[in-house]
């Protein structure tokens, strides 16, 4: 087995130590304050989801005599827990010795934790359009239980009520660990209405500034997303431009289909399977790929011959 001698591990250590060599890879800390724990915050996101959906996410054998109890208890542990994450999140952003990251994670972590009542009707019309939308669930249970669109529906209305909130970096981070367990990406800041289901969701792709209405669905493989953005002078990308669609109410769009720009797709249409779609469709339409010219030929063929008609 090779060593390493004293003099090369000096080497390696002062090597990675040397900031000159890592520009935007290094982490300047201005202040004290750690950097926000993608663990405490896979830890704050279950323990949310047991107040959202009590038995049926951490401890199953809560009974409504201790329901009270359990609610509140939690809440107790992850309050201090959260608002040391969104305090981290402002420190982060700010870089400097910010007296006022404290107060202003306290104020937003109570409001937050106030509008989680809200969050919990959104997320109970999500699991009814579920079991709704879906012919094989046999119950709205299921669709809580089993279905990975509802654990990633229900991480991003927790990261975009806090995007909402003003908080720093701390929602991206919560969607982007729902997106690794899920392989659905919803960016937290796309607004999203109630009754909102993914059939499937394996690839679904929600961009930021993404408008989705009420009661729509979609299908695995998804996309909403933009298409060229415009760059400033420096040829960086111009930041908070609308670029992604409008999908108004009682939309469904079938799996693999593509819808990129900031185009409207009128309430009750409907978008097929691997469908690419950049312009706006009114209210109420259909939306499909072309039928296959299909030709049934005996004995051998060649596909050079021009007698042939491919469908195009």
């Amino acid at each position: 087995m090779a060593q390493i001698s004293e003099q090369q591990f000096q080497y390696l250590v002062d090597s990675l130590c040397d900031t000159d060599h890592q520009n935007e890879l290094f982490r300047n800390i201005a202040n004290d304050i750690p950097m926000p724990s993608n663990e405490r915050l896979n830890e704050i996101t279950s323990a949310l989801l047991t107040l959202l959906f009590p038995g049926f996410f951490g401890e199953s054998d809560i009974k409504p005599a201790t329901l009270r109890y359990h609610i509140g208890t939690t809440i107790s542990k992850i309050f201090p827990v959260l608002e040391e994450q969104i305090k981290r999140g402002f420190c982060f952003q700010c870089q400097a010795q910010c007296q006022e990251c404290s107060a202003k994670a306290g104020d937003i972590c109570l409001h937050f934790f106030q509008s989680l009542p809200q969050i919990r009707r959104m997320l109970a019309a999500d699991a009814q359009a579920a079991y709704l939308g879906d012919p094989a669930a046999d119950s709205i249970a299921e669709t809580i239980f089993c279905y990975p669109s509802l654990r990633a529906i229900a991480s991003y209305r927790i990261a975009h009520q806090l995007h909402i909130l003003g908080v720093p970096l701390i929602p991206r981070m919560i969607s982007e660990i729902a997106h690794s367990e899920t392989g659905i990406d919803i960016h937290p800041a796309a607004t999203i209405q109630e009754g909102f289901f993914i059939d499937h969701g394996t690839g679904t792709v929600i961009g930021a500034t993404c408008e989705i209405g009420r009661n729509v669905r979609l299908y695995q493989g998804v996309t909403l997303g933009a298409k060229s953005f415009a760059l400033d002078d420096a040829g960086n990308p111009v930041k908070g431009v609308p670029r992604h669609p409008i999908v108004e109410d009682d939309v469904i769009v079938y799996s693999g289909a593509t819808i990129l720009g900031r185009i409207t797709i009128g309430k009750g249409s409907v978008v097929g399977g691997n469908v690419w779609l950049t312009h706006s469709i009114a209210p109420m339409t259909r939306v499909m790929q072309g039928k296959v010219n299909k030709k049934i030929f005996h004995g051998s063929v060649n596909p050079d011959d021009p007698s042939i008609d491919d469908g195009e």
